[in-house]
């Protein structure tokens, strides 16, 4: 009897004392009482109407206590807010917009391009040649989303104050206009979340069986993964001695230093219905509805760094113990391939606040293309499929992989070349009519952190239900000299096999912020970091 009780006591255990030990770092944070982190803070728990739950916050770290339910606990929250009416005209309301069109409002116009100018458009073929596959889980409840279609649900807030008295969806042409109100500008949804409103969802947009016109000549069949590698392995201290694994300037001081990493949590399931695929060994990827972002990167020497962004509307984040912690409204995830002289020397996968780094050699392939695992709910990007438990020991909290249905990104994705020096996208010769301008928007492409006053929202030692969403594609560390961000260490992987150790994850509080060096780089006239 008492051997079968110290599995649960143990669980037990470890688990109060992370959140005992979060809560007293939540307390003891370097920030003094008249940051505006300790400002923010303040203002949250003041925001709750319940006095006996602003005590409890205070002192206990558990808030939002007087909304829990049973159901709440199993997952799930209690809907005690109307939903919100959609805005706009029908087109945005009914999914009759027309979104290729957003896609090809760029400038200027290939033919006003001088010689000079087409030369720094041009992205090489060899990065086509080795574009990612992403397998996305069988089961998933929210798929790959556009950000054009985003943007005609959601509506520019200053914090939780419209900026706008009336209703104004902005594009993809003028999105970056929103700089003139700040940093702290929220693309929050036009509907209540817990709704499910199906744009959030993306179904439509799961990858179609791929068919003869979506296959490329060189794409072979593969076989069953075991591990092997194609071809001669490199050892660590071999490439760390190369000149692809650190490349260009990276940020130094006085383009925004070495920059800490950033956190991004996710969001909140949306649609019932499970998908199930079967991939044919020999099915190239399946085209989606909605376009990924490649970004490609001349370092020079030869190091070409090709970054492939994934949209989603909608993250759910895991559950511990059947609650459910990191939910937010919009999520950007990458991957990046870097090349040497054209040849393709290490792969970066992005997981939550990082993320892990193969050598090319070791990832699995089609053909000659990496293939990638997006993990259910949070969109966490795996090498293998899988359970991958991160942060809590046991698995306790742990992002699932499989080989659900086959994605190719390249058979619909919009493309650019960066100058990361000077910080100047292109649309590049391959889609040259591609706009540019919402790259350079500063705020989130979600909801801000829901109040303590809002229904929806709860935190417990210090992690939250909902988070913020995310920043853009502009501060993932473009420049990085490492292929892995944050310009520290950058530990290569050659081998996929072995034991799985649980990963480090650094993101706790209200979700991804813009850093200080990134607001000395990209904000202008934000010298005192403005007031959140």
């Amino acid at each position: 009897m008492l051997a079968g009780r110290r599995l649960p006591i143990a669980v037990i255990t470890t688990l109060l004392s992370f959140f005992t030990l979060s809560e007293v770092r939540q307390h003891h944070t370097p920030s003094g009482p008249n940051s505006s982190e300790a400002r923010e803070e303040l203002s949250w728990i003041a925001s709750s109407h319940s006095w006996l739950d602003r005590q409890a916050c205070k002192w206990t770290g558990v808030c939002g206590a007087t909304y829990l339910s049973s159901r709440t606990w199993f997952g799930e929250t209690k809907n005690e807010q109307k939903p919100q009416e959609p805005r706009g005209g029908a087109a945005e309301t009914d999914g009759d917009a027309d979104l290729a069109s957003y896609w090809t409002s760029g400038n200027p116009k290939p033919e006003d391009w001088s010689g000079d100018e087409r030369v720094l458009r041009e992205i090489p073929q060899y990065v086509f040649d080795h574009a990612p596959y992403v397998h996305l889980f069988s089961g998933e409840k929210f798929w790959p989303c556009d950000i054009a279609e985003h943007l005609l649900h959601t509506t520019p807030h200053l914090n939780y104050t419209p900026i706008y008295s009336r209703p104004y969806h902005p594009n993809l042409t003028n999105l970056d206009e929103l700089n003139d109100y700040g940093r702290f500008v929220y693309l929050k949804s036009d509907d209540n979340v817990e709704e499910r409103p199906g744009w959030l969802g993306g179904s439509k947009n799961i990858p179609r069986n791929p068919d003869s016109s979506d296959s490329h000549e060189d794409d072979e069949g593969r076989t069953d993964w075991d591990g092997r590698i194609d071809g001669k392995n490199e050892d660590e201290r071999r490439y760390r001695n190369e000149g692809w694994y650190d490349a260009g300037l990276g940020d130094t001081k006085d383009r925004g230093g070495i920059r800490p990493d950033s956190a991004t949590e996710e969001g909140e399931e949306l649609l019932d219905r499970e998908r199930r695929w079967s991939v044919s060994r020999r099915a190239t990827g399946g085209k989606s509805d909605a376009p990924a972002v490649l970004i490609v990167i001349n370092k020079g020497n030869g190091i070409v760094d090709a970054f492939w962004f994934y949209f989603y509307s909608y993250n759910l984040g895991n559950m511990v113990l059947n609650v459910r912690f990191g939910n937010h409204v919009g999520d950007w995830e990458h991957s990046v391939v870097r090349f040497q002289r054209g040849v393709p020397k290490a792969v970066f996968l992005s997981e939550h606040n990082f993320g892990e780094a193969y050598s090319y050699q070791a990832v699995e392939k089609i053909g000659k293309r990496p293939v990638i695992y997006s993990a259910t709910g949070t969109h966490a990007m795996y090498a293998v499929p899988g359970s991958h438990p991160y942060v809590l020991p046991l698995g306790l909290l742990h992002d699932e992989t499989d080989r659900g249905p086959l994605w190719g990104p390249l058979l619909n994705s919009h493309s650019y070349t960066y100058d990361h020096l000077n910080d100047t996208l292109r649309a590049s010769n391959h889609t040259p009519l591609a706009p540019t301008s919402w790259f350079y928007f500063n705020g989130h492409w979600g909801d801000k952190s829901y109040p303590l006053s809002d229904s929806r929202q709860y935190r417990f030692a210090g992690q939250y239900h909902y988070v913020n969403g995310p920043l853009g594609p502009r501060f993932k560390n473009l420049g990085r000299k490492r292929v892995c961000p944050g310009n520290g260490q950058c530990v290569i992987k050659h081998w996929l096999g072995g034991e799985r150790r649980t990963s480090r994850w650094k993101g706790v509080g209200r979700g991804e912020e813009m850093t200080e060096e990134d607001r000395r780089r990209f904000v202008v006239g934000d010298e005192d970091g403005g007031v959140p």
